[in-house]
């Protein structure tokens, strides 16, 4: 087994109130004060708010209003709608469905730094020990290591954006982590390490389709039998329990609401969601995957690569390290998540964020046998990245809000036309210090030469929060008249004849469906014999229309001004074809 070296000072913990201030500045910015954004964002949005204000019969088959296309797994719009109900009245229902986005954030954060602290204070992998002492203590060791591996999490460039939007990823990416963290806890207590990991396997399963638990499985049997230390049947049969009595509810909720047996038959057959996996993996899906996936994960990929060519090492080689806990129960889980990603018809960036916890705590061990140079790499290469990104971010708001330069204040304002800059002054006392904070890290990283392992990760986790604090501060209300349908939304009302019946959305898109429910109260559903049809699809309409035999003529056509290749279109049906 390779020999790590390691004094009791390279395992100083990091300041506790500095720790979670980062953690939770990141996930709690961005949440408030802003629309529901095109296209995931608000359609999660849009079925957790068609649930507040249904039946609760409804519930059972989450859906967005007026579509009844059948989801792949009711839980994060079951919370999601549940935070809106208990808090909607004090914060607004958008800025309440953004706690369903915390919630699952931050337990994902304790649930990955549970999971690290319990593998860094196994024996196999403490450093060695001194003939005069001076080695860090386990405990210490791995605290140390938990803490790197929260701040390895921050850091990671693809969910900066993910973690805040009200998408069933973020329940995904809680499950994943309860899963890792209910099977390293069940190596010394096995029945609550079970509960935690059929908790995290019951959470995936109610949160997206079963071909993904069914690679959860894989992945986890893979690790379990590869880790040399065997786990114990109480875990297992724990996690069956937890999992399959967690699984059942939302099949037993369909006997409660009296659904048929075809229905059921339907609603299995979407839950498996099968149609959007292939047989083997298309030149397409591997093409996506190899050019996102490097930068979604960025900086966690090379961490892992290097933890994993370090501790591959041992007596058994090849397979020795590979099968200490910290490496098997991490590995396998990794590899079936990567398989899940190619075998799919059209892979999304959203589920690139199930990768991450186990690439996360497979990164932590690279931190105390890195090389200096590499460490030294790492940090400036964040400090050049992260400091040119914020003094872009000021020059460009700062063109915006003066018009100086005025051309750069001209080429801002083509892609925002209409929009009008207000100053507010909250979020550039925010801005202003979060800069400052940024500032004061980047100078004690700088002028001084600190030996605790984490060293090496807080700069580009403050650089990502940085980053994301400013834009959600200085440019939030930008972004959002960039990203939001509520000005599109108040023209379609305007345009839409008083005397209507309802508007037929079948070519509209799920996020502007989801944002026009909202932001207007107009009766709008997917049914062809409205008199009113809107789309998003040039042709779209009037090919089903000319399928019908209706004539249809069309009577508005707009579009979000930041968007110039998206045309809606609303038409009147004007009579029948003969």
């Amino acid at each position: 087994m390779p020999a790590i070296r390691l004094t009791a000072a390279a395992t100083s913990t990091m300041p506790r109130y500095l720790l979670v201030a980062i953690t939770a500045i990141y996930g709690l910015i961005g949440l408030f004060g802003r629309d529901p954004w095109k296209t995931d964002d608000a359609v999660g949005f849009g079925m957790m708010w068609h649930l507040v204000n249904s039946p609760l019969e409804q519930w059972v088959l989450p859906h967005l209003e007026g579509r009844y296309e059948i989801v792949t797994g009711p839980l994060p719009y079951w919370l999601g709608a549940l935070f809106i109900e208990l808090f909607g009245g004090l914060l607004g229902a958008h800025p309440a469905s953004g706690l369903y986005s915390a919630f699952c954030f931050f337990l994902s954060c304790a649930a990955l730094w549970h999971a690290s602290y319990l593998l860094g204070r196994r024996k196999e992998v403490q450093p060695v020990a001194f003939a005069l002492g001076g080695q860090p203590e386990p405990k210490d060791y791995g605290r140390t290591l938990a803490d790197s591996a929260l701040m390895i999490f921050l850091a990671c460039v693809g969910l900066t954006l993910k973690v805040h939007e009200t998408t069933p990823a973020l329940a995904q990416l809680l499950g994943i982590s309860m899963v890792l963290y209910g099977t390293v806890r069940g190596l010394d207590m096995p029945s609550q390490g079970g509960f935690w990991t059929g908790l995290g396997l019951a959470v995936i399963g109610l949160s997206g389709p079963l071909w993904l638990l069914f690679f959860v499985l894989l992945g986890l049997l893979v690790s379990v039998l590869l880790c040399e230390i065997k786990s114990h049947q109480r875990w297992l049969l724990m996690t069956c329990l937890i999992a399959l009595g967690g699984l059942s509810v939302w099949p037993l909720s369909w006997l409660m609401a009296g659904l048929s047996s075809e229905q059921m038959s339907l609603i299995m057959q979407a839950w498996w969601g099968s149609e959007n996996f292939q047989s083997l993996p298309s030149q397409s899906s591997l093409g996506f995957v190899a050019r996102n996936l490097i930068l979604f994960s960025w900086p966690v990929w090379p961490l892992a690569i290097w933890s994993l060519g370090y501790w591959r090492q041992g007596a058994n080689y090849p397979l020795g390290g590979i099968r200490n806990p910290h490496m098997a129960l991490t590995l396998g889980l990794l590899v079936f998540l990567f398989f899940y990603q190619i075998f799919q018809v059209v892979p999304s960036d959203q589920s690139f964020s199930l990768v991450i916890p186990p690439m996360v705590i497979l990164a932590c061990f690279s931190l105390p046998i890195i090389k200096r140079s590499v460490i030294s790499f790492i940090d400036w290469f964040a400090l050049l990245t992260f400091t040119i990104v914020g003094v872009f971010i000021w020059v460009m708001w700062f063109a915006m809000m003066t018009q100086t330069p005025a051309s750069l204040a001209r080429n801002i304002a083509k892609k925002v036309p209409g929009f009008v800059p207000e100053l507010s002054w909250l979020g550039l006392l925010v801005a202003i210090i979060a800069t400052l904070l940024w500032l004061a890290i980047v100078r004690w990283r700088t002028s001084r030469a600190p030996k605790a392992i984490w060293r090496a990760v807080v700069i580009s986790a403050a650089g990502t929060t940085l980053t994301w604090v400013l834009l959600m501060t200085l440019w939030l209300p930008t972004i959002n008249y960039a990203k939001t349908y509520r000005q599109v939304a108040e023209r379609l009302v305007k345009a839409t004849p008083h005397d209507y019946r309802c508007i037929n959305t079948t070519h509209l898109g799920d996020g502007q469906l989801a944002s026009f429910n909202y932001f207007t109260d107009l009766r709008l559903k997917d049914d062809a014999n409205c008199d009113l049809w809107l789309g998003n699809r040039p042709g779209a309409s009037k090919a089903r229309a000319e399928q019908l035999g209706l004539r249809i003529e069309l009577i508005w056509e707009d579009r979000r001004v930041s968007d110039r290749s998206e045309r809606l279109r609303l038409y009147r049906v004007v009579g029948y074809d003969r």
